[in-house]
């Protein structure tokens, strides 16, 4: 009888948690994607509905990509094609050299962001001492990675 109460009053927690996180972009836990702009931010579980129906039909990670599907675009990722393109070609290699301070990965990335040489030693350095900033988990994605170097590199 005291595992049935201990779950209920966890099921019970968990469904504040999820109410409370709510975002205010108009879309609930379950994030971004076809499940949020259908199930909206309703509270309780029926965010795991919209989590179900996010990752069955794979929309989400299309939204995140396209901006669509209330995902929105990412607000400082560069415009530059070549830099997304090797950042999404290279970013274990340039987590190890960002973790390194130093590295071919991080020059070529450098470059493409059009660094002057002379300020490049003091980039690596910044990027170094906030790599979790902008690796915050493994499995942050490219838009997160070329906003937090942005976001790094312009503080």
């Amino acid at each position: 009888m005291k595992k049935v109460l201990m779950t209920l009053a966890l099921v019970v927690a968990m469904s504040f948690v999820v109410v409370g996180s709510a975002s205010a972009a108009g879309y609930g836990s379950a994030g971004c994607g076809l499940g949020g702009m259908v199930i909206g931010n309703q509270p309780g579980f029926i965010q795991l509905v919209a989590t179900f129906l996010n990752s069955i039909c794979g929309n989400q990670t299309f939204g995140i990509t396209t901006g669509t599907l209330g995902c929105g675009s990412p607000t400082k990722t560069a415009k530059n094609d070549k830099l997304n393109e090797f950042v999404v070609a290279n970013m274990d290699n340039l987590a190890k050299d960002i973790a390194k301070g130093q590295g071919e990965t991080l020059e070529t990335f450098a470059e493409l962001m059009q660094v002057p040489s002379a300020d490049r030693a003091a980039l690596y350095a910044k990027l170094q001492a906030n790599f979790s900033t902008i690796f915050p988990s493994e499995n942050v994605v490219l838009a997160d990675v070329v906003d937090n170097i942005v976001t790094v590199a312009n503080n």
